[in-house]
């Protein structure tokens, strides 16, 4: 009975036990099934696995082998490593290329070297691996590393050098890529040369020259967009030069100058950022012209109309800055003058404020680094120069002060006395006019004389008293032939006479004395000169030294002994005193 009461006090310590043991045994053999792959493969029913790489739990199928994602699998490389091997590359494009090969090694040794600073030894080694491997793949290469070397090296004789190592790449390699690059160099060469706009403007044509042969001749290259815009700073120190200039002559008021200038920027350079200043100095120009023809004492029917036609070139001017650079810094002076004129003030279409806010949008402000490197370095002013629009690939011909004398002198006769000016077509474009209260010049408003019908020759002249004849042995040079003298000819050129005298004439002389003997006789045969005398020596009571005296027998007289006693070295006298210490 006692042992009935006990085991039923613990039999459910003893089921709990039980159950416990049989759930741990369930466990480890569920555990030893997941990691068995057979078991895994056996059994169809899809299981959930966490992926602790990613963070993301995804649906596998049962007997899928895991693999890690090909994010985790690819080596994440830092920013710095990524920059330090695209600058490694740019040095060397052929960099863990062939390394086995021993021409490649020679010139990976050059490239180094060339990195360094070692451009002598760079180039030995390139020369070195030219002679030796003259059939190498490397070649084209080793060519232009030579050249970049001299242009790394900087210098005037080196950048020549450069210049000409580059023109013979270009020459034995015109169809390869790096052909766009060696133009490209050349160019910068130039660029690198520029001076500032109030300088020697040379090396500025040249570059724009080589910038350009090489948007012409390699167009498919990649190289052309950085080619364009380097062109686009060029122009822009050209056109600020030509500016300049032009402000020269404005400030002392000889428009004529001043307006060809201004029109030969506004042709020539239509992305240069002070347009809008160009255009309103051409403007201004034509509106001084105006107001000197409104000031003078001139009829009013001419004056009316010379000042219509000024007023309306000026209102051209200023228009165009209204319209088509509406967003450029000047356009208010530009309306203040429409104003001064009395005219309507003009409105841009949508599309010009558009190209117009493009294109003053495109260029960049001063930074306090960029006025540091035109101040300390001296280098050209293209921090505004523009970013978009196509450069100026041919120069049109520029505009030139005579014609717009000549232009403004037709004018004033036209408005005085119409029809005395034959019919020409007025210039599309604007061109100078004379200073305002200045006279023209004269060389300016000179009629120039007409060419002969026939051509100027050498023709004989008849004299006075035999005329006719065509004896006389005169010729004249300004008588077109078939003109004689006395025949009606009324030319006004200056001739030439060659005058001769007739047979058994005399010639005159004009008071001038002729050069030689009146009687023409030869002169005398020239006199042998007298012997010179001996020389005697001029210091009385003083003997030839006997150093200076001939001996009978023809011996060297011995040498003559010094009187050391006069003399004042310090190598024949003794010192005394501190002499004795005295070093010097």
């Amino acid at each position: 009975m006692n042992r009935f009461v006990l085991s039923s006090r613990f039999a459910p310590l003893t089921a709990a036990m039980a159950a416990a043991l049989l759930a741990g045994s369930l466990s480890l053999h569920a555990q030893d099934a997941g990691s068995s792959q057979p078991a895994a493969a056996s059994n169809g029913a899809q299981s959930e696995s966490a992926t602790f790489s990613t963070g993301k739990k995804t649906k596998k199928r049962k007997g899928d082998e895991e693999t890690e994602s090909k994010k985790d699998q690819k080596v994440q490389q830092s920013k710095d490593t990524r920059a330090a091997q695209k600058k490694r590359l740019k040095q060397n494009p052929l960099a863990d290329i062939d390394n086995d090969l021993p021409d490649k090694q020679l010139y990976d040794k050059a490239i180094v070297a060339m990195n360094k600073g070692h451009f002598d030894v760079a180039r030995l080694d390139l020369q070195t691996m030219l002679n030796t491997y003259p059939d190498s793949q490397y070649q084209m290469r080793a060519k232009l590393a030579v050249a970049d070397s001299w242009y790394k090296e900087g210098g005037s004789a080196a950048l020549a050098q450069a210049e000409a190592e580059y023109k013979d790449f270009i020459t034995f390699f015109p169809n390869v890529p790096e052909a766009a690059e060696a133009q490209m160099r050349v160019g910068d060469i130039y660029f690198r040369q520029m001076d500032k706009p109030d300088r020697d403007y040379t090396k500025a044509v040249h570059a724009q020259e080589e910038y350009r042969n090489m948007v012409q001749q390699f167009p498919q290259s990649t190289l052309v967009p950085q080619a364009k815009q380097r062109l686009r700073e060029v122009q822009e120190v050209l056109a600020t030069r030509e500016a300049e200039v032009a402000s020269y002559y404005a400030s002392h008021e000889n428009w004529a100058a001043a307006i060809a200038r201004y029109q030969t920027v506004a042709d020539t350079y239509p992305l240069y950022s002070g347009m809008d200043q160009v255009l309103i100095g051409i403007g201004d120009g034509y509106a001084a012209q105006g107001r000197f023809v409104h000031a003078s004492k001139m009829p009013e029917g001419p004056k009316a109309t010379l000042e219509q036609e000024f007023d309306d070139r000026a209102m051209a001017a200023y228009t165009k800055v209204v319209t088509e650079h509406a967003a450029s810094p000047h356009v208010e002076d530009a309306r203040d003058r429409i104003d001064a004129l009395n005219r309507p003030q003009p409105q841009a279409t949508q599309e010009q404020e558009q190209i117009s806010q493009a294109l003053e949008g495109s260029r960049s402000q001063y930074k306090l680094m960029d006025i540091a490197k035109i101040m300390v370095m001296r280098r050209p002013d293209v921090v505004q120069t523009a970013t978009i629009g196509e450069p100026t690939m041919a120069d049109p011909r520029p505009t030139l002060a005579p014609e717009v004398a000549s232009f403004v002198e037709n004018a004033y006769k036209e408005a005085l006395s119409p029809g005395s000016v034959a019919a020409s077509p007025k210039p599309a474009r604007a061109v100078e006019t004379p200073a305002a209260g200045s006279e023209t010049p004269a060389a300016a408003t000179s009629a120039q004389p007409g060419a002969p019908a026939t051509p100027l020759g050498f023709n004989n002249i008849d004299s006075a008293d035999n005329a006719g004849s065509g004896n006389s042995g005169a010729t004249d040079l300004s008588v077109p032939a078939g003109s004689r003298a006395g025949q009606g000819s009324t030319g006004t050129g200056v001739g030439l006479e060659i005058v001769q005298p007739k047979p058994g004439e005399k010639q005159p002389t004009y008071g001038l004395k002729a050069v030689g003997n009146e009687n023409n006789q030869p002169l005398p045969a020239a006199e042998k000169p007298a012997e010179a005398e001996d020389t005697v020596n001029d210091v009385a009571g003083q003997k030839t030294p006997a150093a200076q005296a001939a001996t009978p027998n023809g011996k060297k007289a011995p040498k003559p002994s010094l009187d050391k006693s006069e003399e004042s070295s310090s190598k024949t006298k003794k010192k005394k005193g501190l002499g004795k210490i005295n070093p010097f």
